[in-house]
């Protein structure tokens, strides 16, 4: 069964584990203060994300979500019919299930960061209907199905739109569809889709719990825990060590939509990552964040990539470089982990989001945002129609496209850029402030009663220089946070040109506790030093700061049809690209970068902010198969070609590329 048609059926649970006991404290939805921390944890507990709105890109971020408006993200809803004027969520009769959610999900955000009244009026139209067309016992949505799942995404939606707009209509809407939903759900269960991602919606329920107090929310977010699937305890014997057998799935009742199919579905892990964070929020902190850490861990080990992304095409599918992942679970993991980051204030969870944001996002995705891939791979050496080496995904899988293979990231990758950009910087317990993630953005906000503004300007992840300037309205003593990232083992904070040492390690948090005056400047500076990553058979993949680097065989594109102002493609290489490296752990430091020009698209083929040279030898043993690379050989490798410098470029500017290297003996 192929997943376009079993992603279209509802179907009925047959298997799979009931969430664990309820929560210690069912009183106490609100983040927790978290005593003791250790390095990497924010000093004073956990953050809070600032409302939509209150920071806002500049530089090249401001540039990179403008492209992906006057791309397909802006102009989807004028010719794609999933998300048009015929969309079910706008009373219509066109598709009424995920697509408009998800699509609205990403494009409000963007709205609002870029103060778009064209996106905005789009969003308005859904919003509105959504709210105004209430029915009487609280349900929204489309009258055409009644599944708990859509109804997620939605309720995502409406809280973005109020912490934008502050909009009165939101809460009590809310208030009363959940009402609604706790007394329909002990005879309409959660089931499919929803029953694994019951996470989502739960953390919407903890946010209009902290704002009116309802207690019927507690109620309510207990029995999405218990009906919806322990991701947690799960992973306390992860049952998918290797890549999931597509048979094994397809002969289980309900085709790829069984509990083991649900259980193994890329798109579902990327969600579940932030279901011990929505746990901690409501109570058992210490034991969440053990069981967070225990879930991302078996995610690396088992079917890690150096992209911080794990394999999924559709389900997890082991740790050849050449497997997919799909760009539904990149930017569903980026939002769980930045969850997990303002719940467990942990500076290792803010550098993989770099790592997934600044490298798995951009590739999979052309550099004018007008097409996009349902899988990419870490070693992507040919974009065609072949069927090889997906676990349960068809032949257009990693072509760049309208929909390839399946419209949901169509729908869905939108909310990538903006939501990275609205969780730059957080509140912190203390009624601080803290720059959680690092990028150019302006910041306006109140701190204490006070109105504060920050401007931070950077050309970060590509430089390694972070400059804050604080603009409070009056002198103001609060604690400013920044992020120092775990690879930044010589890292430097000044004030006004004065160092601070207090609390500057990698892996942590540093804290600048002083009365603050208009136009102090805090600088930061993370010195990027190569390192080299192991991977399968004992391979390397090349990292510099939070960027990974790839080797690039040139791209040769070849239209396969249009599909209205877009096009389907298929993608081929100019050149050789079977290199061994010969690098390891103890000659990378010794690999400088050679810093280029920050293109007006950064991520795009002509744009090289950095470049590595490397000394490297052809594989010729090393061949593509029905065009895929097959698995690096076990390091090291010997070979007779004679030596060559090639030029590594950071992955998400490559859309063909080697990333993951057999390592040639000495």
């Amino acid at each position: 069964m192929h997943i376009e048609t079993s992603r279209r059926r509802v179907l009925q649970m047959t298997a799979g584990s009931l969430a664990a006991a309820a929560f210690r404290d069912l009183s106490a939805l609100a983040p927790p203060t978290v005593a003791s921390p250790s390095a990497g944890r924010a000093p004073h507990g956990t953050f809070e994300p600032l409302p939509l709105g209150q920071v806002k890109p500049a530089g090249w971020l401001q540039r990179q979500l403008r492209i992906q408006a006057d791309g397909m993200t802006g102009h989807l809803h004028d010719f794609w019919p999933d998300v048009g004027p015929n969309s079910g969520w706008l009373g219509g009769t066109g598709e009424s299930w995920e697509r408009g959610p998800y699509y609205i999900d990403g494009l409000l955000p963007l709205a609002v960061l870029l103060n778009d009244e064209h996106l905005k009026a789009i969003t308005a139209k859904f919003v509105d209907w959504t709210l105004t067309h209430q029915r009487s016992d609280g349900m929204i949505g489309p009258a055409g199905n009644d599944d708990w799942w859509p109804r997620m995404v939605m309720v995502k939606v409406l809280a973005q739109h109020y912490e934008a707009t502050g909009d009165a209509r939101i809460i009590p809407v809310l208030t009363r569809y959940f009402h609604y939903q706790l007394a329909a759900m002990p005879d309409r269960p959660l089931r499919d889709w929803g029953k694994f991602r019951w996470q989502d919606e739960a953390y919407v329920v903890e946010w209009l719990h902290q704002r009116s107090g309802d207690p019927k929310l507690v109620e309510l977010a207990l029995l999405l825990q218990k009906q919806g699937f322990d991701w947690v305890g799960s992973f306390a014997d992860f049952p998918f060590k290797e890549k999931v057998d597509k048979k094994r799935i397809l002969q289980e009742t309900g085709g790829e939509n069984n509990a083991q199919g649900y259980q193994s579905h890329g798109v579902n892990n990327g969600q579940a990552l932030k279901t011990a964070a929505v746990q901690a929020r409501m109570g058992d902190v210490t034991t969440n964040r053990a069981g967070f850490y225990r879930q991302l861990a078996a995610l690396d080990q088992y079917h890690g990539m150096p992209t911080g992304m794990f394999t999924c095409d559709e389900h997890l599918a082991g740790r050849s470089p050449s497997q997919g992942t799909e760009l539904c679970t990149v930017v569903e993991t980026m939002f769980s982990l930045e969850i997990a980051l303002a719940t467990f204030g942990d500076a290792v969870i803010a550098d993989r989001i770099e790592k997934i944001a600044y490298n798995a996002l951009p590739a999979t995705i052309t550099a004018d945002m007008w097409a996009h891939q349902y899988d990419q791979q870490a070693n992507q050496v040919q974009c065609s129609l072949n069927t090889k080496p997906w676990t349960t995904n068809s032949a257009e899988s990693n072509l760049f496209g309208l929909e390839p293979h399946f419209g949901c990231c169509t729908a869905n990758y939108h909310q990538g850029w903006p939501k990275l950009v609205a969780s730059l910087w957080m509140r912190t317990a203390d009624d601080g402030l803290a720059a959680v993630l690092y990028g150019p953005c302006e910041v306006n906000t109140t701190v204490r009663g006070k109105t504060v503004r920050l401007r931070e300007e950077t050309e970060y992840p590509f430089r390694n220089t972070i400059a804050i300037t604080v603009e409070p309205q009056e002198h103001l003593r609060f604690p400013l946070q920044v992020r120092i990232p775990e690879w930044a083992t010589d890292a430097t904070v000044t004030i006004n040109g004065k160092p601070h040492e207090h609390g500057v390690r990698a892996g942590a948090f540093a804290t600048i506790d002083r009365e603050w005056h208009s136009g102090d400047r805090v600088e930061v500076r993370l010195p990027m030093q190569t390192r080299v990553s192991r991977w399968m058979n004992n391979s390397v993949a090349v990292e510099r700061g939070p960027l990974l680097y790839s080797y690039s065989a040139g791209e040769h594109w070849v239209k396969l049809r249009d599909r209205g102002p877009t096009a389907d493609w298929q993608v081929f290489p100019d050149r050789a690209w079977n290199y061994a490296l010969q690098v390891d752990e103890k000659s990378a430091p010794q690999l400088g970068a050679t810093e280029g020009e920050i293109a007006a698209s950064p991520f795009s083929a002509e744009s090289r902010p950095s470049s590595i040279q490397v000394r490297a030898n052809r594989l010729d043993s090393w061949r593509v198969e029905d065009g895929v690379a097959p698995p690096p050989p076990v390091s090291p490798v010997q070979s007779k070609s004679a030596v060559e410098t090639i030029t590594l470029v950071p992955y998400g500017t490559a859309r063909l590329r080697v990333t993951v290297f057999p390592e040639a003996a000495g």
